[in-house]
């Protein structure tokens, strides 16, 4: 694998900057990895090189890039609460431009074959159902995504694919939502909803307590097949 940083001009001419992690083959399709509110992180950035790893041209935007370029957090009650503060003054109609460009800087990438999918984690599994409605991907995964369920008027201009992971213990996100969400996209037979037994928000991240390494494993192993099969 390698990676680097590259610039992405946002849609008023300002660049923000992304981690980009390309395979050891050369080629692949794109991936939007989308953050946690920690920033792109050390864990970020080990996740992409992970997909990367598993052949996937990744590219993770620096979402907070307007407030605080480059924050990189801890998962610490300080990072936490800087975090929170830095999602609450989150546009997200802005997050949504800067994720299409940040789709179009991928595709354009020669490494990238030109289908892009987008996978995102907490506040990114949020805004990875976004970029589903609004940043062009053709393929999505949200973990545990906190508020989708108060953006569901998206749902009419999603016509990609989704696969919605949810934990059932989850101390964030209220199983009134995940029923919301579900509500909201049933009959649909491009969405898959799970919603994992017996764990809480974040068991995918291994620097978090709630890491679950049998269901993050699971999780992995149902998100590879999903991207497999709707980026080919």
């Amino acid at each position: 694998m390698t990676s680097r940083w590259i610039s992405v001009p946002s849609a008023d001419g300002r660049p923000f900057e992304a981690y980009v992690s390309e395979p050891v083959t050369g080629r692949g399709p794109g991936l939007l990895l989308i953050q946690e509110i920690f920033g792109v992180n050390e864990h970020i950035r080990a996740v992409a090189d992970q997909y990367a790893a598993d052949g996937f041209v990744v590219i993770a935007p620096d979402v907070f890039w307007r407030e605080s370029p480059r924050v990189d957090l801890a998962y610490d009650a300080v990072g936490f609460e800087k975090g929170l503060g830095l999602l609450s003054r989150l546009n997200v109609d802005l997050a949504a431009s800067d994720l299409q460009r940040t789709v179009e800087a991928v595709r354009h990438l020669d490494s990238c074959t030109g289908l892009v999918g987008s996978v995102g984690f907490c506040m990114g599994g949020l805004l990875s159902f976004v970029a589903a409605a609004r940043a062009g991907v053709d393929t999505a995964v949200c973990y545990y995504g906190g508020g989708i369920d108060q953006h569901l008027e998206l749902v009419e201009d999603i016509t990609c694919p989704l696969l919605l992971h949810f934990a059932e213990k989850d101390g964030y996100i209220p199983a009134k939502a995940v029923a919301s969400v579900r509500q909201s996209l049933s009959g649909r037979d491009n969405v898959r909803i799970v919603t994992h037994p017996s764990v809480d928000h974040g068991f995918n991240c291994w620097r978090r307590p709630a890491w679950h390494q049998q269901t993050a494993a699971r999780a992995r192993g149902q998100t590879l097949v999903h991207l497999s099969e709707t980026l080919s």
